[in-house]
């Protein structure tokens, strides 16, 4: 079970570091509109609330799914997409567009087994059962990971996301990199097919799915499981570790990252084995930002507050791991090009 942790300052800290952190915006009030992400949503309306606050602009976002949000954004119609897919995941074209990761958390898999809160699983595992390979959750490649835990002759339900979505392009990049079979079958993308199982909207349908669905397995972001107090199971990583989406985790997962591409794109999923305690489904969450920008210096100044040291402070209680000094370097030379 993932324990709940409390950010150390206060609201009134936060919000008088937002004031003090901030650059002057635009003269009159703006409006931002933004679209896509369900996983960096709970961190955002944070942000959304102390940037307004402080500077007397708004932002309205929808959580409408990353793949809605890469779509929006390529075709100006938001000030920002949220995705935590990068923009080579998006089918639409997207000229001129920036990508900048301004959040960093994890997807768990969780599952739905009655008394059940603690459990083993390994990458090659979870994509067995996401292929029908693996039925039920007495089979001897689950049992033999979880020695003295009597796990029932019962189905699995493996639950998918059915909109576009940067948790399921998360999921499957990893999968993809630890099993062939499911590289070939299915792939890596924001909306796959090829997997078996029933689909759910966004990360609160995933919840309501898993909840309802006894045997259940699905894949939700961390926030999520928090909220809602539903377990995660414990994956293996490249060192031989099985280990949960907590802020050591995935913040181990962020520091293999050493070297970033010009486009800012960072893939994280599958950490090496000298990431010992890394969690293996860790991601970097993106402001995608369009080519056209009418409100542009609100805009930045709404993405800068995001990844400054009082934005950033915002994350831990909702497992949000403060963004690597490496990528908030790469984040101010993003803004550098607006």
């Amino acid at each position: 079970m993932l324990s709940k942790r409390l950010a150390s300052l206060t609201c009134a800290a936060l919000l008088a570091g937002a004031v003090s952190g901030l650059s002057a915006a635009a003269a009159s009030a703006t409006t931002l509109n933004g679209a896509g992400s369900t996983l960096v949503a709970p961190i955002e309306a944070e942000w959304a609330a102390a940037w307004g606050n402080a500077t007397g602009n708004q932002v309205n976002y929808q959580a409408v799914g990353s793949g809605q949000g890469l779509l929006d954004a390529g075709t100006n119609q938001v000030d920002f997409g949220g995705s935590d897919a990068p923009l080579s995941a998006s089918s639409t074209a997207c000229n001129g567009c920036l990508q900048i990761p301004w959040a960093l958390s994890a997807t768990g898999v969780s599952f739905n087994l009655g008394g059940i809160h603690r459990l083993h699983l390994t990458g090659p595992v979870i994509a067995e059962i996401y292929l029908g390979q693996i039925k039920r959750w007495n089979d001897k490649r689950i049992t033999s990971l979880n020695k003295g835990v009597h796990l029932p002759n019962e189905a699995i339900t493996p639950i998918h996301r059915s909109d576009g979505s940067g948790d399921s392009y998360a999921f499957t990049d990893y999968l993809s990199r630890v099993s062939s079979t499911f590289r070939r079958h299915v792939g890596t993308a924001t909306k796959p097919t090829g997997w078996v199982g029933p689909g759910a909207p966004k990360n609160a349908g995933m919840v309501t799915a898993e909840e309802s669905t006894p045997g259940s397995i699905a894949y939700i972001a961390v926030s999520f499981l928090i909220a809602h107090s539903l377990p995660a199971a414990a994956i293996k990583n490249n060192a031989g570790n099985y280990e949960v989406p907590n802020l050591k985790n995935i913040t181990a997962a962020a520091a293999v990252v050493h070297r970033i591409p010009g486009n800012d794109e960072i893939h994280i999923v599958n950490p090496p084995r000298s990431a010992r305690a890394a969690y293996v489904i860790s991601t970097f969450t993106y402001a995608i930002i369009p080519a056209s920008r009418p409100n542009a210096a609100a805009l930045k100044s709404f993405i800068a507050f995001a990844f400054s040291r009082s934005g950033q402070a915002f994350g831990p209680r909702l497992d949000f791991a403060p963004l690597p000094s490496n990528i908030v370097g790469a984040d101010n030379a993003a803004l550098g090009r607006f």
